[in-house]
């Protein structure tokens, strides 16, 4: 499965804006209440916003020009009421939509981080950190300033534009179709650009989500650049994405900006043909001064808020090529699914069993056709040279990633029939860079261990008393309170890994995997580990991966992996031979 966002397929990339627009009001569904009370008031607020026009001709005509001041008092009284009830349902209306803006906000960005939850270590993998932080906070944030502030905007100008339509055609066909008609050429306009436009914003957050990627990258590897003296190289690497980013910003603000001018254009054009044609019509007997001063406000009633959609529209494809790529992430679909009971393994009792495994990142296979057993309470060592492919097999072992052909079992059951829940308490995994929370050490140690949660300093104490691993948090100046900052910089990187080592015994696992888990600590903690090893409980399978010799000389048996293949050594001497001359033998 393709996980790599933005390099899809034309084809999985094509989708209208009519569509785009349907799946995001599904998102919102259960605004439909809001969202209607909104549209009341909208409706309302333009409907008293258009009758103001036709009674202001009227009392022009009934009443200024008979000098009938009483009449003018009352009809000034009656819009002036209009106009009040048209400012109480604008606030009602804007009110009402920040709280559908804000409340969807926190519905996307929940959806789009439980999704990231949900997909495999591929996916990740593939992805920059800063880009998918880009998606989660920039992009929506542009599809909440749409619904917060630009769609109610955006139906209330529709609404007044349709209506003072329909009064400049009913009061006079020919001037009205005259004045609607380059209202048609700023349509047309719009939707032949449309399109060009949503492309430079897609690029432009695409910029943005890259430029994000940069800083992240930059930020998280700070310390090296300073050791290598590589400031000029994140210089430059930064600068040219913040000039990419500069392009298409600028790209994508002409291509915003230009609605509106030709909107205005086009207004302008039709305020002459109203005066043109509308004095013609006086001189001729067939129109009226107030009926002109009516038209000529309708005219603006209908090209004021056609300009200010040329304007929305904007905010309108912003938000919908932000949709898009929020959309590429929550259309995504594991390929980590669990598979129901039943696939079982035959005449095994082993604990973990590759059958005719197959596996590669890429096109190119890191396993082919793999075939072993590992029997439960032993010890296994995986040997081989850099890129060989041990971590490969241990994270096939923990279910991170799938057999792109074969079958995994564990425990004599097909490893995809496991919930992830059954399978991370039934598998530990200490990595070579552990990750570490904000918090202490008492924080990480029960990181999605809930069977010790509720306890107190005092019980867990007594339970890693138990668990052999008192003298590793001995190790920690104040013990489980010992702080460990957000990336884990206040604490050596050996220090992480015993931390990670005490959260991976204490769920008592029945395969604990140690990826190099000794590598960053010096021998005589690595000494208390070996003991802590063999003090596991019996039934516990070892599965460790190592170059120092020692770390892997007591392991019952050892397998050499590399281009490949995993072959069991002979013995020490045999995989020791392996590693260091490359021989392979079947």
């Amino acid at each position: 499965m393709n996980y790599e966002l933005n390099k899809l397929s034309g084809k999985e990339k094509k989708s209208s804006t009519l569509a785009g627009v349907k799946s995001l009001l599904q998102l919102i569904a259960h605004e439909r209440k809001n969202l209607l009370l909104a549209l009341a008031a909208i409706l309302l607020n333009s409907s008293l916003n258009l009758l103001g026009p036709y009674l202001i001709g009227h009392t022009i005509d009934t009443y200024v020009q008979h000098k009938e001041y009483h009449g003018v008092l009352v009809y000034s009284g009656i819009l002036l009421g209009m106009y009040l009830i048209a400012l109480f349902t604008s606030y009602f209306q804007t009110k009402l939509m920040g709280g559908v803006g804000q409340r969807m906000l926190f519905t996307l960005r929940n959806a789009i981080f439980n999704k990231l939850q949900s997909l495999p270590v591929a996916f990740f993998n593939a992805n920059k950190a800063g880009d998918l932080i880009s998606r989660v906070n920039n992009d929506t944030d542009k599809l909440n300033s749409f619904f917060s502030q630009s769609l109610m905007q955006f139906i209330g100008s529709i609404v007044p534009m349709l209506g003072a339509g329909i009064f400049l055609l009913s009061i006079n066909l020919k001037l009205g179709a005259a004045t609607l008609a380059p209202g048609v050429f700023i349509l047309l306009f719009t939707q032949l650009v449309s399109p060009w436009v949503k492309r430079k914003n897609a690029a432009n957050l695409k910029s943005t989500g890259s430029l994000s990627s940069e800083i992240q990258e930059s930020l998280a590897n700070f310390k090296v650049i300073i050791a290598f003296n590589r400031r000029d190289y994140f210089r430059k690497r930064f600068g040219e994405a913040n000039q990419q980013n500069y392009k298409t910003a600028i790209g994508a603000g002409l291509a915003n900006n230009l609605f509106l001018p030709v909107a205005t254009f086009f207004s302008g054009l039709a305020q002459l043909i109203v005066l043109s044609y509308g004095i013609y019509l006086i001189a001729h007997g067939e129109f009226s001064i107030g009926l002109l001063v009516s038209y000529l406000a309708y005219s603006v009633n209908f090209y004021n808020p056609l300009r200010q959609l040329a304007s929305l529209w904007t905010s309108f494809q912003v938000a919908m090529a932000g949709w898009d790529r929020i959309s590429e992430i929550l259309s995504m679909e594991t390929n980590l699914e669990q598979i129901p009971t039943g696939a079982t393994s035959q005449n095994s009792n082993a604990l973990v069993e590759f059958r005719n495994v197959h596996f590669g990142y890429t096109e190119k296979e890191i396993l082919h056709n793999i075939s072993l057993e590992l029997e439960r309470g032993k010890t296994y060592a995986f040997v081989g040279p850099t890129g060989g492919g041990k971590t490969t097999t241990a994270s096939l072992i923990a279910r991170l990633y799938d057999p792109t052909q074969g079958q995994v079992f564990l425990d004599g059951k097909d490893i995809r029939t496991y919930t992830q829940e059954e399978r991370a308490q039934k598998i530990g995994f200490i990595l070579q860079e552990p990750f570490l929370f904000t918090g202490t050490v008492k924080d990480n140690i029960l990181y999605g261990n809930s069977n010790y949660a509720a306890y107190t300093n005092e019980q867990l104490e007594q339970v890693i008393t138990a668990a052999n691993l008192e003298s590793l948090l001995k190790i920690f100046e104040k013990g489980l309170d010992t702080t460990v900052s957000s990336n884990g910089d206040n604490i050596s990187l050996g220090q992480k890994q015993l931390i990670a080592f005490m959260r991976a015994v204490l769920r008592n696992p029945e395969v604990l995997i140690l990826d190099e888990a000794t590598a960053n600590i010096d021998t005589v903690t690595e000494q208390l580990l070996e003991n802590i090893l063999d003090k596991l409980p019996e039934q516990t399978t070892r599965i460790i991966i190592a170059h120092r010799l020692n770390t892997i000389k007591n392991a019952d048996v050892i397998f050499f992996v590399n281009s490949g293949e995993v072959i069991r050594a002979g013995s020490f001497e045999d995989a020791m031979d392996k590693l260091l001359k490359g021989k392979r033998s079947s």
